[in-house]
């Protein structure tokens, strides 16, 4: 009785320890290991219908340029996301957008760079300007960070390449009872509504497309085993106490007896 009792107040105490493996980012990098920058194109980061665009048109004379752009370069360092998102081209149900002198321009299936290249030739191909260079970013890119992490929410960003880990610093890094090995990553592709699971203790995530994040992107990190169990009363630290208190008394009576 007396080797059952501490044998169970041995395992309460261990059940409620992280190993190392559980806690660190990608355990098993190996620097010898050659881990390949991914080609975004794979990532079908295309520009979709209600999507904000802030489209920037500079030449060698910037006077050329003006009436390409709705907002100057030089008032653009000054103005915060929202205004942009209000003085941006929005893509229409069509996937067209309504640009300054050219019109209607067509963005469905294109992503931002690819669109850059369209806008490129048609300002060379009607002869509009000489050696144009356009810049295309979404400016309404946003993504959601719930469960386990210090600061859970929806976080915009600007970047045209935001990486997972990038965006779990959004919200402040996974608390100690995140569980880093079962991160859930709900994206909507293609008018599909994926689900990917996640462990951020592997390498291997540095080489999958879902190692970047795309706009409407879910990231949810759910609790740990001690988490879950510290709900209710049995696994409270608390009542852990409690019933360890309880076993060291019992052994102690029957050690006595």
């Amino acid at each position: 009785m007396k080797y059952l009792s501490l044998t169970i107040l041995a395992a309460i105490i261990l059940a409620s320890c992280s190993t190392k493996n559980q806690l660190i980012y990608l355990k098993d990098f190996d620097k010898q290991n050659t881990y390949s920058k991914l080609d975004y194109s794979v990532l079908n980061n295309n520009i979709e219908v209600g999507d904000i665009l802030k489209i920037d048109v500079q030449t060698i004379v910037p006077e050329a340029a003006i009436p390409y752009n709705k907002i100057s370069t030089r008032q653009t360092q000054s103005q915060n996301l929202d205004l942009l998102k209000l003085e941006g081209y929005l893509v229409d149900d069509f996937k067209m957008i309504n640009y300054p002198v050219l019109g209607k321009i067509s963005v469905e299936g294109l992503s931002e760079n690819q669109l850059e290249s369209k806008i490129t030739q048609l300002l060379l191909d009607g002869n509009h300007l000489t050696n144009p260079t356009v810049k295309v970013r979404r400016v309404n890119s946003k993504f959601t960070v719930l469960g386990e992490v210090r600061s859970p929410g929806t976080y915009s960003y600007f970047d045209k390449n935001l990486n997972i880990f990038q965006a779990l610093g959004f919200a402040g890094d996974l608390t100690i009872d995140g569980k880093r090995k079962d991160i859930t990553l709900i994206r909507e592709e293609n008018g599909n509504r994926e689900v990917y699971k996640i462990e951020l203790t592997k390498a291997e995530l540095l080489n999958r497309p879902i190692y970047y994040i795309k706009n409407n992107d879910v990231l949810i990190v759910n609790p740990s085993f001690s988490k879950v169990k510290s709900a209710g009363f049995i696994g409270s630290p608390a009542s852990v106490a409690s019933i360890a208190s309880l076993l060291l008394s019992i052994t102690l009576l029957i050690t006595n007896n």
